[in-house]
Parts: C-alpha cells; structure tokens; sequence
C-alpha cells in the first residue's frame, strides 16, 4: 500500500526493516492504533518470521509496503502518528498479561507422556501387584533420588507398525519395554534402566536396544554406573518394521560389555530373565535376584525349540540353583531389598563416608581359640574388625571356603578376602580360587585396597581335587594378585601355609604393603604333619614300635609347629610383625595412608574388563 508522501516527519514514528526480508503480512493499517511494542509488519529471513514491533503508541498514518515485497535492512515499512490514546483490546507487552490457558501443544505432549506412566496401565499395575512385584518405574523410584530422573526416548514404541495400528502400539508398548535415563542414587549421577515386564514380556526390541545404545554410550563418556533391571525374555521376533535376517549386528552387548572395569555394572532380577536379558545381566559386576528369581540362557521357548524338552520357565535357573553356583551374588526377599542392596553395593564406590561407630577391638583377641586345632566364625571376627554394620558379604553362597567382602575402616571402603576354616580346614578348592580372583580384579578395577584374612592349610589337593582343573584356577589367583595396582596387605589369623597362604598375600608375604600375624598364627611349606612324614618317613619307619614312633612323630610335630610359630616368622623378618588383633585397624589403616593414594590412582580403566566368573 502506498504512503502519502514515504517519508515520516520529525513529530512522526517511523518504523524501519531491523534486516533483509521479505514482507509476509501487514499486522496494522492505516488509521489503526498500535501501542508499543505490537506487531506491525512481519518479515521472513532465512526461512523465519520475525515480527517488526512499533517502539511507541500512535495512529498509522501510511503504509510503504505491501505482501511480497522484498525490503532491505533500514528500509522504512511504516510511519506513526504519536497518540496517547490507549488501544481498545492492546496492552504493552511491558504491561502484565494473565496466562491465556494451556497451549494446545503442551498439552499433546503431556498427553502423550502420560500414555506410558503407571496410572494410565491399571491392568498391567494388577497383575503386577498378582505376581508381588513392582512396576518398572516404581524400581526406578525407589532406587533413585526424589525428583532427579531424567528419562530418554519415553515417547518410542514397539516396531511393529505392519502389524498393528500406531495407535494400539503407543498405548500397549510404551517405551518399547525398557525405561531408563540417567538419575542420582545419593547424590551421585547413574545410568539407570528397567525392562518392563508388562509389555511385550520384557522382551528385547529393536527401538529398546537402540536406546540402550545411546545410555550406554553416555555411561563411557560421563563415566556413570549402570543399575540394570533385567526381568525379561531375550530377543523379540515380532518387531517386523525393519528389514533383518538374524540382527546379529546390535551393539548394546558390546557396548554394555565394553563399560566392565570402567564403571560399576549393577544388574537386579526379579521373576523371569533369559536369553539376551540374561546375557547383560551376566556382565554385571554384581548380581542382585530375588527368591522368586529364574536365570537362564535360555528360556522355555528357545530350550524346546532346541529339541531340549518342555520345561516351566521356574524350572530353568532358580534362585537357589544359580545362588549356589555363584551366578547370583546377593540374595535378596523381594524388589525392595534387592533396591537396597543395590544402593548399597554402590555406596562403596564413592570413597570415604563419615566414620561410624567402631566395635569393641578387644573382643579381636578371643575369636581365635587358643586350641589350634579348634574351627571358628571368621564372620564374627569379620564383623568385629571393621566399621559397624559396614560389611557386605557378596557371592555367600558359593566357593564357601572363602568369603570376600567390602566394608570400610573409619569411613573407607576396602575389599576383604578371608578363608574360612569351617570348610575344608580353610583349604582353597578351585571355587574358592575363583571367587577370590575375580574379588581381587574388581577391587583393583575400582581402586579399593585389599586385606587378606589368612587361615589356610593351602590349595586343596588330591586325586579328586585335581578333576576340578585345580592348576589353572589356583594359578589364577597367583596371576591376579601379581598385578594388582590397589595396596593389599595380609593378617594371618592361624595357619599360613604353603602355596595357599602365599595367594592370600598376592602371591608372597612380600607382596602385600604388609604381612603380619596375630598371636595364633603358625607357618610352614605345607602342613606340618604332612611335613614332618615326609621329612622324616625313615626314621619313623625304623621305630618298630608303633606307641615309640607316636610319640616320635609328636615330638617333632610340636618342634615344627615351634619353629613356624608366629613370633619366631617374625624374628627371621619373613613376616612383619606378629601383633595384638586390638592394633589391626591401625595396620589396615596404612592402606589409605597419603603417600599410597599417589602412586595406585590414575584415570581410565585399569583393567580391560571384570571377568564375568
């Protein structure tokens, strides 16, 4: 539209193209009020509207240009006539506005989220709550702090659009069955997620596996733990919306297993997991089931399809079988305890709390019997040697003749290994050498010093024992302990003997920082009546009477045990020290000590990976 004369006077506005562009709508015309800071031209650039505002009240008194037209910057567009007249249904948008209601975007978005949350599924929360078990995101809640978590892809589904409607697909598989995001447990940022057992049965798809990718790859980058719900049935053959043969080529495996020895990996089940679920939840640090756990490679589908039999999915890897066999670390009664045990697990890998209370140290010098012969709880003297109610035994229910721990001293967090002489005298089988080694590896891995409790007569041996490959487990432990990179250090509590002793000291009583023994302590080669029939096989042979080469055999029996006493091991400086079980706290404490924290804390992984075994 053209103006009178295109030119604004001194006691007129002028309204001038604040850039290039292209005239795309003339929000005023002449004669119309406009008050300051309304629209009255709008102009696209680079693809966008961008509205020119009126920088005072007044009257339009010409328009100099129309729809169309391409202006350049400070080309005039609009000339005002002052007016403090008010604009009839304008205000100033430095003036207050009352909100104008929700937008309807926001809402869709809000809509759209709310399709996925609990309150909008009440027949899958039922049977749910049929089965005793929690939500997928009630885990989550419970395990995360209040209000921190920040969920990814909520809004995906299951690929599977040629079979059903869009719309079926939004409401029934929300999340495409795994919820996860990155939340905080205490104040400390992890990657969190849970297969949703409501849908699709927990199954793994292709838009679920995609989305573990993106959190495992954020996990590497941020260097976050991950806390694993695996309920579930492994690989879904009904996600048809993309073209495969076997998808063979996912990559969460690879990355989620890329991140061991990086991060710590917690995994939880409860009810069913199998097949690929099983396969993450086996690369776990930790395992975490409840009792009404089953754990399998494979589920009843696969095992049948296999030619395998039929078999009810309790049948295939209960708690108490994958318990036993070191598969599961901590049992737990339901998800609640599961939750917390595993906060609890975590909470070791964030350094030092605040001290707590410390048991009576005094009590450390009766929990050994003075009968050297007579078994006792090395739990109690566990329990009793490091901060109160600070001790988290993991994998109990295998390789019972060692117990590996973590617990702290005056806050700090350490890993404790101890051979417990109610199974087999404290010898170590092939089992208890596994379980020490991969305790050993992960304690390195994360940076937490070690103590060894020694009470063995050493490796199991015999005919027997060698059916079990016990060469290549004991010589694991040997292996682990020589490259540990945390400071390690040895109490021998009793019988410290031969190869077996020298593993629960990383392979020598040189290794460890330090190697000591309490009062009890006793040491040798090998056993000492072993010992002292081998030593001595002909001069007892020669005894022809059997009460004389008894008592023959005694009699050197107590001057062996004599000689590999404690005090005379220290006396030729093999051991440390022999000391009052009261002072041992303040030997571990030597652990922590400045100095060491120098040389065995670096960045990155120290190891390639945490042995799934």
């Amino acid at each position: 539209m053209a103006s009178f004369d295109g030119i604004a006077s001194s006691d007129e506005l002028a309204v001038t193209a604040p850039m290039a562009g292209v005239v795309v709508a003339i929000a005023r015309g002449p004669h119309e009020q406009v008050a300051t800071g309304m629209p009255v031209v709008v102009l696209e650039a680079m693809k966008m509207e961008h509205e020119v505002l009126a920088e005072g009240s007044g009257v339009v008194r010409s328009v100099e240009v129309a729809v169309g037209d391409a202006v350049q910057e400070g080309q005039l567009l609009v000339v005002l006539t002052p007016s403090s007249d008010r604009v009839a249904g304008a205000e100033s948008r430095e003036e207050a506005t009352e909100p104008a209601g929700p937008r309807a975007d926001l809402e869709a978005v809000r809509a759209r989220h709310a399709l996925g949350l609990d309150a909008a599924r009440p027949e899958a929360v039922a049977r749910r709550r049929e089965r005793g078990r929690r939500t997928a995101r009630e885990n989550l809640a419970d395990l995360l702090d209040e209000g921190t978590f920040v969920e990814y892809g909520p809004l995906i589904f299951a690929a599977q659009e040629r079979r059903r409607s869009r719309e079926e697909l939004i409401t029934r598989t929300p999340a495409d069955g795994l919820v996860a995001g990155v939340g905080e447990i205490d104040g400390s940022r992890v990657v969190a997620m849970s297969y949703d057992y409501t849908v699709l049965a927990g199954t793994q798809g292709m838009r679920n596996h995609a989305k573990k990718d993106r959190l495992f790859e954020l996990a590497e980058r941020s260097r976050l733990p991950v806390v694993l719900f695996a309920e579930g049935g492994g690989g879904r053959p009904g996600d048809v919306d993309m073209p495969i043969v076997a998808g063979l080529d996912c990559r969460a495996f690879h990355l989620f297993a890329a991140l061991s020895g990086l991060v710590p990996l917690v995994g939880i089940v409860s009810g069913y997991c199998f097949a690929g679920n099983a396969a993450l939840l086996g690369c776990c640090d930790v395992v975490i089931a409840t009792e009404d756990s089953s754990i399998g490679m494979g589920g009843p589908a696969m095992i049948e399809g296999g030619g395998l039999g039929v078999h009810e999915p309790g049948e295939i890897g209960p708690i108490d079988v994958q318990y036993a066999n070191g598969v599961v670390d901590l049992r737990a009664s339901d998800d609640e305890a599961a939750v917390a045990n595993a906060k609890r697990y975590l909470s070791y890998f964030r350094g030092a709390r605040d001290p707590g209370p410390v048991p009576d140290q005094d009590l450390l010098r009766e929990l050994i019997p003075e009968q050297r012969r007579r078994i006792y709880d090395v739990r109690r003297v566990v329990h009793t040697l490091f901060d109160e109610g600070s001790v988290l035994e993991l994998r109990h229910g295998f390789g019972a003749g060692m117990l590996t721990a973590l617990a702290r001293v005056d806050g700090r967090p350490v890993g404790v290994l101890a051979n417990d002489p109610t199974h087999l005298g404290g010898a170590i089988d092939a089992h208890g050498a596994d379980k020490a080694t991969r305790f050993m590896c992960m304690c390195d891995a994360f940076e937490l010093p070690l103590l060894f409790l020694c009470d063995t007569p050493g490796f199991m041996v015999g005919p027997a024992a060698e059916q079990t490959a016990t060469v290549r487990h004991f010589a694991r432990m040997f292996l682990a302990g020589a490259n540990l990179t945390v400071p390690a250090g040895t109490i021998v509590l009793r019988k410290g003997y031969g190869l077996g002793a020298q593993a629960m000291a990383g392979g020598g009583f040189k290794a460890p920082m330090f190697t000591i023994g309490w009062p009890t302590s006793e040491f040798g080669a090998m056993g000492l009546e072993g010992a002292v029939r081998l030593g001595m096989r002909r001069e007892l042979e020669a005894i022809a009477d059997e009460a004389e080469r008894t008592r023959a055999f005694e009699a050197a029996v107590a001057a062996a045990y004599e000689r590999g006493e404690g005090l005379n091991m220290a006396a030729y400086g093999e051991i440390d020290d022999v000391i009052d079980p009261a002072d041992s706290r303040r030997w571990i404490a030597t652990l922590f000590g400045e100095e060491a924290g120098r040389w065995w804390r670096r960045p990155g992984k120290k190891r390639p990976h945490l042995d799934a075994w």
